[in-house]
Order: C-alpha cells, then sequence, then structure tokens
C-alpha cells in the first residue's frame, strides 16, 4: 500500500487488529487517526502513541480524510461510513487493508489454523523483541509485553495473523505459510470440514514458487495438505510432537513442572537444536512454541536466542490468564470456544494444582451451539462440574432451534457433570455454596463471559 492517501481514518480502531494496523501505518508516514464506540487498552495504547482517537461515532470524523478502513463488525449505516460514501472516501474492510499492507514487505509470515495462531505469533513477536528476528509483528489480541498487539519493526519481515473465517486471509500475500490446525469452526459461514480444508487449500495458493509451507503433522489434515504440496516448487517444513510421523522439527525429553508447565529439547531432523523452558502450562503451549521455533530457525533466527525469548513467555490476555482469588478459590479463564481449544485450556487446568475444578462454559454462537456442542461433547473430562448458562447471541439471532440446557444434556451423556443454570448471578451463587479453599474455577467461551468472569464468588 502506497501512501499516496496521507489521512486515513479507522472505524472501530480499538479492535484487536484494527489498532495494529493503524500503528503500522502510522509507522509507515501516513496520518492515521480513529473512532470506537468505547475506550479500551487498545486505544489507551494509541493515545499513548500519538494517534487519535475518537470515542463515539460522528459523520465529521471522517472530514479531510482520504481513505476510511473499517472492521467486519462496521456496517455500511454506521454514520463514518454514510458520510464517507457522501464524500466520495474509498472505504475498505479490515482484511483487504492488512493485505494491501503485506504487500510492503520483502517476506510475509501468515500464520494460520483455527486454534493457536495468536499464542504463536505472540510467540515470535517475543522471540522479534529478544532479538531474533527483524520483524513488523501484528497479533490478533492484546498482549503485555507490547502494550497493544503490534511489534513495529522492518520492512523485510512482516509476520501476521491470517484468519480463516469469511476466508479473510485470502487478501494476503504470503510468501511463507504456517498451518497449525484445521478443525471444523465457524460453520456459520463454512458449509462443512471439506470447505474449511478448502479455504487453507487456497490460502496456500497464494505463496509464490520458492516460497515455504509450514505444517503441524500431528493434525492430520495439515499433513495430507502438506504432502498435497510437496514437488509443486515449495520448501516444505514440518513440526509435531508426535515422533512416528517424522516432523522436521520435534521434540524429546518432555517434563512438567508443579504448575504444568513443560520443560524440553528440540530437534531438528537428528541434529539436536537445545532445551526450551516454557513458563506457560499444558502440552499444546509446547507445540505451539515448536511451532514459532519452526518459523524463527527458518528464518535465521539463533536457536538460543529463540528459546531464551520463550523461557520468558506469558500468556496473551484471555488464553488461561489468572483472574483473582476470592474466598480460597482461584478463578482462571480463557477464550476458548471450540472443543479442541477447550481440552486444551482443560489441560493446563488440570495441571495447575488443585482440590476441585468447576468449569463455566458460555457458548457465543447458536450455530457453534447446534453444530459442536449438542453430540458427542467429551471435552470437559476431568471437570468436577461444569456450569452451562445460556447462549451468549453474538452475531447471531435466537432461530429457537438449540438451547444451553440442549448443550448440559449432550455433556451429560458423555462425562455426566454438567449443569444448565441460566445467568450468571445463578452460577455465582451456585460456585458460593459449592467451591471452596484450593478449588479452581475456570471460564470458557468468547463472548462476554470474560466480563461476567469478574462477578463471580462476589
Amino acid at each position: 500500500m502506497t501512501n499516496e492517501k496521507k489521512r486515513v481514518h479507522f472505524v472501530g480502531i480499538g479492535g484487536c487488529s484494527m489498532n495494529g494496523l493503524a500503528q503500522i501505518m502510522a509507522s509507515r508516514g501516513y496520518t492515521v487517526q480513529g473512532s470506537d464506540k468505547a475506550a479500551s487498552p487498545f486505544t489507551e495504547r494509541l493515545s499513548e502513541l500519538g494517534i487519535p482517537v475518537t470515542i463515539g461515532h460522528n459523520a465529521q470524523n471522517v472530514d479531510g480524510c482520504d481513505l476510511v478502513i473499517y472492521s467486519a463488525a462496521i456496517k455500511p449505516d454506521n454514520p463514518e461510513r454514510v458520510r464517507a460514501a457522501e464524500l466520495g472516501i474509498e472505504q475498505i474492510e479490515r482484511s483487504v487493508a492488512l493485505g494491501r499492507i503485506s504487500e510492503g514487505y520483502g517476506a510475509v509470515v501468515g500464520i494460520a489454523g483455527c486454534h493457536g495462531k495468536t499464542t504463536i505469533t505472540s510467540m515470535l513477536a517475543l522471540i522479534a523483541e529478544h532479538g531474533g528476528l527483524d520483524a513488523t509483528v501484528h497479533v490478533g489480541g492484546f498482549v503485555e509485553f507490547l502494550h497493544g498487539g503490534t511489534r513495529i519493526g522492518s520492512q523485510d519481515l512482516f509476520i501476521t495473523e491470517a484468519c480463516e473465517y469469511v476466508e479473510s486471509f485470502l487478501t494476503l500475500r504470503p510468501t511463507v505459510a504456517l498451518i497449525n490446525n484445521i478443525d471444523d469452526d465457524h460453520l456459520d459461514y463454512f458449509k462443512d470440514i471439506d470447505a474449511i480444508t478448502d479455504a487453507f487449500r487456497k490460502f496456500v495458493r497464494l505463496i509464490p514458487q520458492g516460497g515455504m509451507l509450514i505444517g503441524n503433522t500431528d493434525d492430520p489434515r495439515v499433513r495430507s495438505l502438506a504432502d498435497e504440496f510437496r514437488g509443486t516448487g515449495l520448501a516444505i517444513v514440518t513440526y509435531g510432537l508426535d515422533d512416528s510421523l517424522h516432523p522436521d522439527f520435534h521434540i524429546a525429553d518432555e517434563r512438567y513442572d508443579e504448575l504444568g508447565c513443560p520443560s524440553f529439547t528440540v530437534f531438528r531432523g537428528e541434529e539436536r537444536l537445545g532445551d526450551v523452558t516454557l513458563h506457560v502450562p499444558g502440552r499444546h503451549n509446547m507445540l505451539n512454541a515448536l511451532a514459532a521455533i519452526a518459523v524463527a530457525v527458518s528464518h535465521r533466527s539463533d536457536f538460543a536466542t529463540a528459546a531464551g525469548a520463550l523461557e520468558h513467555f506469558a500468556n496473551t490476555r484471555r488464553r488461561f490468564e489468572f483472574y483473582f482469588e476470592r474466598r480460597g478459590v482461584r478463578v482462571f479463564h480463557d477464550y476458548a470456544h471450540h472443543p479442541a481449544e477447550i481440552r486444551a485450556a482443560m489441560d493446563s487446568a488440570l495441571r495447575t494444582p488443585h482440590k476441585k475444578l468447576f468449569v463455566v462454559f458460555q457458548c457465543n454462537s447458536y450455530t457453534r451451539a447446534r453444530t459442536l456442542f449438542t453430540r458427542d461433547v467429551d471435552c470437559f473430562r476431568g471437570a468436577d462440574m461444569v456450569l452451562v448458562p445460556d447462549i451468549f447471541p453474538g452475531r447471531e439471532r435466537d432461530d429457537g432451534t438449540v438451547h444451553a440446557g440442549d448443550m448440559a444434556d449432550a455433556i451429560n451423556r458423555e462425562t455426566e457433570n454438567a449443569l444448565y443454570i441460566p445467568n450468571f448471578e445463578g452460577i455465582s451463587d451456585w460456585l458460593i455454596q459449592n467451591a471452596g479453599e484450593g478449588d479452581i474455577v475456570l471460564t470458557l467461551g468468547s463472548g462476554d463471559v470474560y466480563i461476567q468472569t469478574n462477578k463471580l464468588l462476589a
């Protein structure tokens, strides 16, 4: 993207991706401003960087601008978009802007997959901060050491999350693509798992000759896709925890401390690269770290620098995040909203010392509830009780075909540990009566459960 358009206005600038794009464009010489409906840590960070943010949407905000960038949540009837149309100002959606921005870098690494991409990208940002990579990194979440979601680095290397939802990652022009997993998510958009897999196939086809595909062999769909593209002019690099599948980057001597945080030795083929110690729990984070190492080492990072950086890694917000302790009960929250993500969060919780584990799961989509949580729901295995409140509507309307009680019934058919309680007030009362010293409460979901979590056990 050239800076022929000097003044750029972001509608919804406080979004986890939008604020990062604003920072990148400001670093590239644009005059950047934006608006959002409410203040947030992201908007506060932008103000600290001298990027003006208006709280509230007003038609006059776009006067004098050359380009308007809007997030997918901003509809055409937004007053700023209406005014931009009246003035003939070009408007582009966030993913399109990300694609245009990526064209200005020598190499572009797209971190893709239905789960784990925010963590992997954040790990790469930390490796860059420690000098392992000279990269601009764009993360789709709030990262404490970045005070936001973006690291401004060189124009030689751009590392960004590549989101499959509505196939938005097809706006990118990656020279390298990492695919961590392919799962049956976003079925409100995709017809089925074959359609999701085909979207990732289209993404890989964007890589030019001489580019690289990095894939997780533990995931059978990713493994199959990597095999499909062998011999097509792409370098194929693999990583995984299952040695029997012979990934290029693999581990040995897997061990855990008393908090469930792993240490392990990394190999590239037969070459022993060295040891890694993480201070975040769960086996999935070991796989995420291995993915980040595969990218970093493939881009000439020194392994010791990458390993040293990862030892300082802390979870991004809403990734098994410790919220507080009340009445002797420790409360954690995780953004997990898909069975695979829930299994990973459960693994972290079960490896954390506790007496009993109580889970609160709020589904944020009627489609997701119907397609993923009304049959074969075994991802809550190990919890003493799973409390299920009403479904958070998200972007959908209730058509009456599924209810939170149906999810509780499905969980009970598999693990017999679920209870439907309609609202968080009732859940808090139940926890006050049943949770005690040494117990853990883990709240899960991508709706407003992270806000409601703060009210529990009060």
